[in-house]
């Protein structure tokens, strides 16, 4: 997660998180991603069940519910394992995570552990008085997909009206006083929409965008012909970051974020270099607390069955089942080699990652990618856009 807001307008110093100790028990949510101890924001994909069919869905959702999803004792005995354990962020998503009756239920267990609860959703179920109940558990988020103006958004949803729905949910929030943001998944067909998404920012006064590259996952791995080219993905960073700064220079404050593209660090960094070099030697002090890619150990993962994965995109590698074994157990005492791999993932990238100058800022990017184009998990990263003559840079 890259907050181009955060590192390009400045509105985040090196001085921040050092005052908050770097530790995630006491840092601010904004500024979690700078943490020291990197305890893991914990993804729950609650259920499988979906009212929509996305076309590049990682948990390929379905329209029913699967027998084995984890009942609300046993999503709070994992909300009171995870508590204890010192994780800072419980996510609740899924498949669509307001099909679950139980949904307000559990955020309210997370939120009076003491854990930040927030909900990924495709909004179009969030209702005004889903949304007062909402607020009144103390939900910290509430993040809605959005991959494209109406017509681009209701071909990837699946489903007509999602994208008006969506909107409605957005305004439901607004009214409960939620904070609300989108979600859009950056590809070949919406990358024209994210002049738009910037517009329907201020026109609805929504305070955070995050714009996801795409991850080879699930559905979605059948849309790799579908991402954009490494040039592509270098105008549309550099769109992204053009227009955060024309927000910024109205005085309009909003949050942006990229996200599962971690080469969107030292490409900022690059472009700041050239442009303020005093800022770009705070933000590569920032970009090096992040620490890049953080699946295994910044980031978990826990399915609706209690399975356990690096992240909400590596569903076909599981370390365990908090049925059988506490998440903090499976975390911190790996019996899974690859687990234990990645939370040293460094020094086992090949190729190109492994003489990158920027390795320790990017974290060797995202494995699963790897894996999915070339059956290695240490491969290089495909979507890696940065030139060799970039890599070879001296920080």
């Amino acid at each position: 997660m890259i907050g181009i807001s955060k590192l390009y307008c400045g509105t985040v110093e090196p001085s921040d998180a050092l005052r908050y100790g770097r530790q995630s028990s006491t840092l601010p949510s904004h500024l979690l991603q700078f943490s020291k101890d990197k305890r893991p924001v914990v993804v729950w994909n609650v259920t499988r069940k979906c009212n929509l069919k996305c076309v590049h869905c990682y948990a390929q959702a379905t329209e029913e519910s699967t027998v084995d999803e984890l009942s609300t004792d046993e999503g709070k005995a994992l909300i009171d394992d995870l508590a204890r354990f010192g994780a800072p962020v419980m996510l609740f998503s899924g498949g669509e995570p307001l099909v679950r009756k139980d949904l307000p239920e559990l955020a309210a267990y997370a939120v009076e552990r003491g854990m930040r609860a927030v909900i990924s959703t495709n909004g179009t179920l969030i209702t005004p008085g889903l949304a007062k109940t909402l607020k009144s558990i103390g939900l910290s988020y509430v993040g809605i997909s959005l991959d494209g103006m109406q017509g681009i958004n209701d071909q990837f949803r699946g489903v007509p009206g999602a994208y008006d729905k969506a909107l409605e949910g957005i305004r439901n929030c607004q009214a409960a006083g939620i904070k609300v943001g989108l979600r859009f998944t950056i590809n070949k067909f919406n990358v024209g929409d994210i002049p738009a998404i910037f517009d329907l920012l201020e026109e609805m006064d929504i305070p955070r965008v995050c714009f996801y590259h795409l991850v080879y996952a699930g559905r979605g791995s059948k849309m790799v012909e579908e991402d954009l080219s490494l040039e592509g993905t270098r105008k549309a960073v550099d769109l992204i970051i053009d227009r955060t700064k024309a927000l910024h220079d109205k005085g309009i404050v909003k949050e942006v974020l990229t996200v599962d593209n971690h080469a969107d660090g030292p490409y900022l960094y690059l472009r700041l270099l050239k442009e303020d070099p005093k800022r770009a030697a705070e933000v590569l002090e920032l970009l090096k607390m992040n620490e890049g890619n953080n699946s295994g150990r910044g980031i978990g993962c826990v399915s609706w069955d209690g399975e356990v994965y690096a992240d909400q995109f590596w569903r076909h590698h599981s370390f365990g089942n908090i049925r059988k074994r506490p998440f903090s157990e499976i975390w911190t005492q790996p019996e899974d080699d690859l687990l234990l791999k990645l939370k040293e993932k460094k020094i086992h990238v090949k190729g190109r990652c492994s003489t990158c100058a920027w390795l320790d800022v990017c974290g060797g990017n995202f494995r699963v990618r790897a894996e999915a184009i070339h059956d290695d998990v240490w491969a290089p990263d495909p979507a890696c856009y940065l030139t060799d003559e970039e890599i070879a840079q001296t920080i």
